[in-house]
């Protein structure tokens, strides 16, 4: 693996909010840091993790303190992304024809692992289904055990 992964919102949200396979998530966020791996992720990555997190609160699924925690927390870790964003959106594109799929939206995060030259973590069964045996970089957190 090079030293540097890619995570998705679904990830990130996991260690964040304690979701199923957490304890999955934070080993791997553990060795991750131990190993000094990089974090990036696709722009939408941000707008997904604060979207997901107000949603939670508005529908009263999560207590609005561990939701103002939670993105306390979250302003805190460095995920970055170093690649235009028109790249994304033609490697999204590109992907999306690749896997016949219909919507291109949530392979800006492959597409960020393709151009990375790394492994993408998700915690999104249907992303992950979506590319299995199609995408060698995209890894699903229900595939390790805790």
């Amino acid at each position: 693996m090079s030293g540097v992964v890619c995570i998705d919102a679904s990830l990130f949200l996991a260690w964040l909010l304690a979701e199923k396979h957490d304890k999955a998530a934070l080993n791997l966020l553990s060795n991750w840091s131990r190993d000094g791996l990089e974090l990036v992720s696709a722009p939408l990555f941000h707008a997904e993790v604060t979207s997901v997190l107000r949603n939670k609160v508005y529908f009263r699924k999560l207590p609005i303190e561990q939701a103002e925690n939670a993105f306390l927390l979250y302003q805190q870790f460095d995920i970055s992304c170093k690649i235009s964003d028109l790249e994304i959106q033609k490697k999204a594109w590109k992907l999306a024809k690749a896997l016949d799929l219909p919507r291109a939206y949530d392979k800006q995060y492959l597409a960020v692992a393709e151009l990375e030259g790394c492994e993408l973590w998700t915690s999104d069964k249907r992303l992950y289904n979506s590319c299995y045996g199609k995408n060698k970089r995209i890894r699903w957190i229900g595939e390790i055990s805790t």
